[in-house]
């Protein structure tokens, strides 16, 4: 099911008055200075509106109550809580949904950059798939979001605004009501819409470090949108210099899209192995803070049938991983248009995975999702006319 929402193109307004949604503390510290809030207040003034914003996900400054109606007018005159627009909904067979995200342009020459974000529910959890920059600089053979160019770093602002716009589309905020979905959005005591983050989505995260790092921040502060660290994954494919300090600073679970057990094949699947090859990363894999059985680092393995799927590579890889607290997720490869690979045959795949499996790594196989809508790893591009022209041509067929 598609659905297509507003299709203007986006207009630069440097009038405009900024959004707080998605703004760290010290931005909405500095947010309210601007405005004339005492700096003894502030503090205080910050957690007022952390709540409303991360925790009751408002979108009006009139319901913020504890707040003085001398200042919600102030905010109300100078700043909004707009979210994102979201310009076109896809619901898969599954329950995977995708979003495609118009975020307001930064200047004149822009029209609007447009973001992909997933969310993939589960029996024991769901989880949200969003991405750190616009394109990717990054040019993996086997992954359809690399042959997007990089167009820019997205703000960490930008960051979080993805988790407060699937909450808001699955009704995942206090007095908001779900949508009806035929059970496919997982609830239950202790199980929220959004429970899991990963950075999987389009762009490097470790080439967006700085704002990737305030985001989590934001994502995980206790007082509003309260993540766990431990549910919170950040993917790379191997910028081995910010590997230490992410863990450092963040304390999020670390994935490594590895996919090949050679320099020679890496250097053809994830061209970034060129600058820090196999040996490089494996050491900083070994030595990334907080690693330990039970924070085990994701290994990614995408199954490309007669290029990485041999059982001598299987082996390899187990031989190579010696050390590492390790889980190994094999990901059946998902086809898209151009694509020059095909997916390994299952019992290639199961085959692998027993070699594995017995070498005592868990070697889950990754259940494909999405796959219908281009929603699955590696399949994320904004080929926004086209979706918008599937989504009319389903819309016309309802009508």
């Amino acid at each position: 099911m598609n659905e297509s929402m507003n299709e203007s193109p986006a207009l630069f307004d440097p009038n405009a008055r900024p959004s707080l949604v998605g703004k760290t503390r010290a931005q909405l510290a500095e947010a309210l200075a601007a405005i004339g809030v005492p700096e003894r207040e502030r503090r205080m003034r910050v957690g007022q509106l952390w709540h409303w914003i991360y925790y009751q996900g408002s979108t009006s400054f009139d319901v913020m109550l504890n707040v003085s109606k001398a200042l919600r007018a102030k905010l109300a005159e100078t700043y909004t809580l707009e979210r994102p627009q979201v310009v076109a909904a896809q619901l898969s067979l599954d329950g995977t949904r995708k979003w495609l995200i118009r975020l307001p342009p930064v200047d004149a020459k822009d029209k609007g950059a447009e973001i992909e974000c997933v969310y993939i529910p589960e029996s024991d959890r769901g989880t949200l798939c969003i991405s750190s920059q616009v394109g990717c600089t990054l040019t993996c053979t086997f992954c359809h979001t690399g042959t997007q160019k990089l167009v820019r770093n997205l703000t960490a602002q930008e960051i979080v605004q993805q988790l407060i716009v699937a909450r808001d589309m699955l009704g995942d905020f206090p007095g908001l009501e779900r949508p009806e979905d035929g059970g496919l959005i997982p609830v239950g005591e202790g199980v929220r819409p959004v429970s899991n983050i990963v950075f999987m989505g389009m762009g490097e995260p470790l080439y967006n470090f700085d704002e990737v790092n305030d985001a989590i921040g934001v994502l995980t502060d206790g007082e509003g949108l309260s993540l766990s660290k431990r549910r919170i994954t950040v993917s790379t494919s191997g910028v081995v210099p910010q590997i230490a300090p992410l863990g450092e600073t963040s304390g999020t679970m670390l994935a490594i899209s590895l996919h090949a057990t050679n320099d020679e094949l890496r250097n053809k699947l994830v061209p970034l192995n060129k600058k820090y090859p196999l040996k490089e990363l494996l050491d900083a894999c070994r030595t990334y803070p907080g690693a330990a059985n039970s924070r085990r680092i994701t290994f990614e393995y995408v199954m490309l049938k007669g290029v990485n799927d041999s059982p001598k590579e299987a082996r390899e890889l187990v031989r190579m991983l010696k050390g590492i607290p390790a889980k190994i997720n094999l990901i059946p490869f998902n086809p898209w248009p151009g694509a020059q690979y095909e997916c390994s045959d299952w019992e290639t795949i199961e085959t692998f995975s027993d070699i594995v499996f017995n070498a005592g790594y868990a070697s889950p196989v990754r259940t494909p999702r999405g796959r219908d809508i281009l929603a699955a790893c590696g399949q994320l591009k904004s080929e926004t006319e086209k979706l918008r022209a599937r989504a009319r041509l389903a819309l016309d067929d309802e009508a």
